[in-house]
């Protein structure tokens, strides 16, 4: 691509290229490039006939702006919104700058691609400048518009034939859950230019146990199909074409994954129970049906939290109360009488329905989401109540509502449960055998609930995510406040250890839910403060487990406590020290 004035191509992407990002799913990944959607490659920099560039670029110019009018005459009765998108694109394809500068270009003897791309650099050198989110979003239409004339120009369209390489890693600037669903598990990795932790791809990643790496800054103009690439999702970093020094040391990580996840598969039947003889139960995440042969592989009791968005969030229209039965059925089969707990629609913050009109909040994690969206839409929240209590088909069954901040919240919502039973023993049709309703505790707010909330309650789970973000006010999509806070801090694990206390005064079963359930250390750490179950993904159940194994949580206890009357921050350096004797 061309840098500036008189700048020369930049060489052919031969070289080693190291690009950092921001983990969204760990692990790591070894394979070759395939982009969701190809760069165009300009082989014609140069041209000797400019009058002939001229025309061509013209004639591409109309195409465009053709074409543009034709997505403008289709939503001409659709969204508002996107309508107004739709006009500012066209106001761009009509721009007499940015057509003059690119005339201008080759009159000095560049030909119409390379004139073009010169002006998509320029334009991606001022959006890299710009801190205006609306003059950014102008400025990647501007961009967009560049990418559709050079296939025009070129001829290279989206679909070009290529083959999925061996071990694809998709690469792209972003994509929806349903595009990375088509891929499933054929993809070894994905890095993705923009994106964040709580993304719908990030969520689908996370569901699918696949490496993901997001704002990956100019990835997409780096990497072409079939590059060899590395992409360490524990630390955020991929390489692109690696020398043979990063690629040793890189296959070393991965041997030694896998030499671990054997020794993990030889305790996998194993109850999790410590030395001082405390069991712990180790339940997995999940939300798609693909998540479910894990339930044994992994050596999980059950599922803590099947998230039940995710089927709405993949689908360009409300899925059916009948579609919904026939999935939940398949779930609570394919568990074989294990317990699976539904979390309800867990949607609003960064989880839009692509069919529903998305709210303009300022703070959408602290806006309408979630139950709020339940109590206030009543119909989706009685559709998915009667596809649950249907699919069950007298079996157990275990309903979880997200996002509760206070006690009326739980009450509002476990009547509406009460009422679609009542209509289905009117209707005729069998009922759970066993119906828990739980809720999840994500809101600082309803720790401090009336005693009786935490009396009716049939279970609560600490969503650990949310519950983090707002016990420090600090934003988990927020790259420079995100890793501020540690979940080992002092005063967290008193806030945990404080709802504890208060679900045992009822004999509340308790679980906790999130990435921190995931990881080793903090994992028995939780479990030192009286966390008795443990829900997340299933390939960390092995590694938390092989720690339970080795600890004994009253010692363990007893250093978190000393740590917190000596006054520490954090009782991390004092529990690492206890773990490296073990």
């Amino acid at each position: 691509a061309f840098v500036g004035e008189g700048a020369a191509l930049s060489p052919l992407h031969q070289q080693a290229v190291l690009v950092h990002g921001v983990s969204a799913q760990e692990g790591a990944a070894e394979g070759h490039v395939w982009l969701h959607e190809p760069r165009v490659i300009v082989t014609n920099p140069i041209a000797d006939d400019p009058q002939k560039e001229l025309e061509r670029l013209n004639e591409a110019v109309e195409e465009l702006r053709v074409g543009v009018d034709k997505m403008l005459e289709v939503s001409r009765n659709g969204d508002k919104e996107q309508l107004q998108v739709l006009e500012a694109y066209r106001m761009f394809a009509n721009s007499k700058g940015w057509m003059r500068r690119m005339e201008e270009d080759i009159a000095r003897g560049l030909s119409a691609e390379a004139a073009v791309e010169k002006e998509q650099s320029q334009a991606r050198a001022r959006m890299s400048q710009v801190q205006d989110a609306y003059l950014r979003e102008r400025l990647s239409d501007l961009d967009d518009l560049s990418n559709r004339l050079l296939r025009i120009l070129t001829g290279q369209g989206a679909n070009t034939g290529a083959e999925l390489p061996e071990n694809p890693i998709l690469i792209a600037r972003n994509i929806g859950p349903g595009d990375l669903l088509e891929y499933g598990r054929s993809l070894r990795g994905i890095v993705l230019e923009e994106g964040s932790v709580g993304s719908h791809a990030a969520i689908v990643a996370r569901a699918l146990a696949i490496p993901l790496v997001v704002n990956a800054k100019r990835v997409t103009t780096e990497a072409l199909n079939g590059d060899h690439i590395m992409v360490d999702g524990d630390q955020g970093v991929v390489h692109l074409r690696p020398d043979e020094t990063v690629v040793g040391a890189f296959r070393d990580k991965i041997a030694m994954q896998a030499k671990a996840q054997e020794r993990y598969a030889s305790i996998r039947d194993k109850p999790a129970v410590t030395t001082d003889g405390q069991r712990i139960n180790m339940v997995m995440n999940a939300g798609l049906m693909a998540d479910l042969p894990s339930l044994d592989g992994s050596g999980a009791e059950g599922v803590g939290l099947f998230r039940t968005e995710l089927q709405f969030l993949v689908r360009n229209q409300m899925p059916k109360r009948s579609e919904l039965v026939a999935l939940y059925k398949r779930v609570l089969d394919a568990a074989h009488g294990k317990p699976v707990v539904f979390r309800t629609l867990d949607i609003g913050s960064d989880k839009v329905l692509p069919y529903m009109k998305p709210t303009d909040e300022p703070n959408p994690a602290l806006g309408w989401r979630a139950i709020r969206v339940g109590l206030d839409k009543p119909g989706v929240m009685r559709m998915q109540l009667q596809a649950l209590l249907r699919s069950a088909e007298g079996r157990p069954l275990s309903i979880m509502f997200p996002f509760v901040a206070q006690f009326e919240e739980y009450r509002s919502a476990r009547a509406e449960v009460e009422k679609t039973i009542e209509r289905e023993r009117i209707l005729g049709h069998v009922l759970p055998a066993d119906l828990k309703i739980g809720a999840m505790l994500e809101t600082p707010s309803l720790a401090y609930a009336p005693q009786k909330f935490f009396d009716e309650v049939a279970f609560i789970s600490i969503g650990g995510n949310d519950l983090k973000q707002f016990f420090f006010a600090a934003d988990r999509e927020n790259e420079r406040v995100r890793r501020r806070y540690d979940t080992l801090n002092v005063s967290f694990l008193s806030f945990i250890e404080r709802i504890v206390e208060r679900c045992a005064i009822s004999g509340t079963p308790l679980s906790f839910c999130g990435e921190d359930a995931g990881r080793p250390v903090e994992a028995v750490c939780l479990a030192a403060m009286g966390i008795r179950t443990l829900s997340m993904r299933p390939a960390s159940i092995g590694p938390v487990k092989s720690l339970l194994l080795r600890v004994d949580l009253g010692e363990l206890r007893k250093i978190i406590s000393d740590a917190r009357h000596r006054g520490d921050q954090a009782v991390r350096p004092a529990v690492m020290e206890y773990l490296r004797g073990l």
